[in-house]
């Protein structure tokens, strides 16, 4: 049913879709803080799934192909965002067995150790052992003293923290962020990202790595040196790792006029990217900007819902 359904919602040549599913994390299990979370049986689920209702294409040669007009129908491509260790250690194992190829966008200043902001943040809630986390005294003091007795005020402490420091300038969001680890008390991991081999094993297995900045700026608030040279930097840091070019760019967090503006899409054409894509939901049709294309994958755990979702957002888009 959804084969036929994906045919008629996302026909080929010159009236062609292409549906672009982002993910970042593949976790090996559940995870008691975010049991939303795609994990490995979820993730093995999704791909089944895909590869039976869709054409799954390497992410550079579909957007060339819809470009052309000659996209196939029931066209789809896979991509990951931001560089976890997962990606190579849980997803790739589950792309090859499906036979799916897949895009992985990878912010380089975390690789070998480095660990994003969100991340700090959800660790140092995580690990905690007190019963709350007070941030009187530090840079943070604003979000005041937050509960930590069950996984609910963990889950609320989270999104908290992170909904005050995501936009604050760079050196401020590292401030605070570093007195919540601080004040948790909590040992962090330095294994969540991948190390360069693992990019590399990627680039071997035949996946496609495409840019994502160093330090996954909100580009927006950045002037256009710094935008720049975080875009360029991010590009040259993979080609030096894998060997090869790197013709792909995702906008971090990838909100249009609010986490990129129309003068970072002219820096990505001027540096000489292929294609870049946002985290605006809908599908991609010929007369898209190849620079700002598209993604969406639907939440929902089962069958059904995962497909019908998915055909509201071809149909809606």
């Amino acid at each position: 049913m959804f084969k036929l359904l994906f045919r008629g919602l996302s026909p080929g040549g010159a009236r062609a879709r292409l549906s672009i599913l982002i993910f970042h994390r593949v976790l090996p299990s559940p995870d008691p803080i975010f049991p939303t979370e795609v994990d490995a049986r979820s993730f093995d689920s999704i791909c089944a799934w895909v590869s039976e209702w869709f054409q799954v294409l390497p992410l550079g040669d579909a957007i060339q192909r819809l470009r052309q007009g000659q996209l196939p129908p029931r066209a789809l491509a896979i991509t990951f965002d931001d560089g976890y260790a997962d990606n190579h250690d849980v997803a790739l194992p589950i792309l090859q067995r499906h036979g799916l190829p897949a895009t992985f966008f990878v912010a380089t200043g975390f690789l070998d150790g480095g660990r994003m902001f969100n991340d700090t943040v959800i660790e140092s809630v995580r690990r905690c052992s007190l019963p709350q986390l007070d941030l009187a005294g530090t840079v943070a003091a604003g979000l005041g003293v937050l509960p930590l007795s069950g996984l609910p005020d963990r889950r609320a402490a989270i999104g908290r923290i992170i909904g005050a420091t995501k936009y604050l300038p760079l050196a401020e969001r590292s401030d605070w962020v570093a007195a919540v680890a601080e004040r948790s008390g909590a040992r962090l991991p330095d294994d969540l990202m991948m190390r360069s081999e693992q990019v590399r094993a990627l680039h071997r297995a035949g996946m496609t790595v495409g840019a994502h900045t160093v330090s996954h700026p909100i580009l927006a608030r950045l002037d256009a040196a710094s935008a720049r040279s975080e875009i360029a930097q991010g590009r040259s840091d993979l080609e030096a790792i894998i060997g090869d070019r790197v013709g792909l760019f995702a906008y971090p967090n990838g909100k249009p006029g609010e986490d990129y503006a129309p003068e970072t899409v002219g820096l990505v054409r001027e540096l000489g990217f292929d294609a870049a894509v946002s985290t605006t939901w809908g599908s991609a049709r010929p007369a898209n900007d190849p620079f700002q294309l598209p993604r969406f994958t639907p939440w929902d755990r089962t069958r059904n819902r995962f497909g019908l979702r998915l055909a509201r957002d071809l149909w809606s888009s």
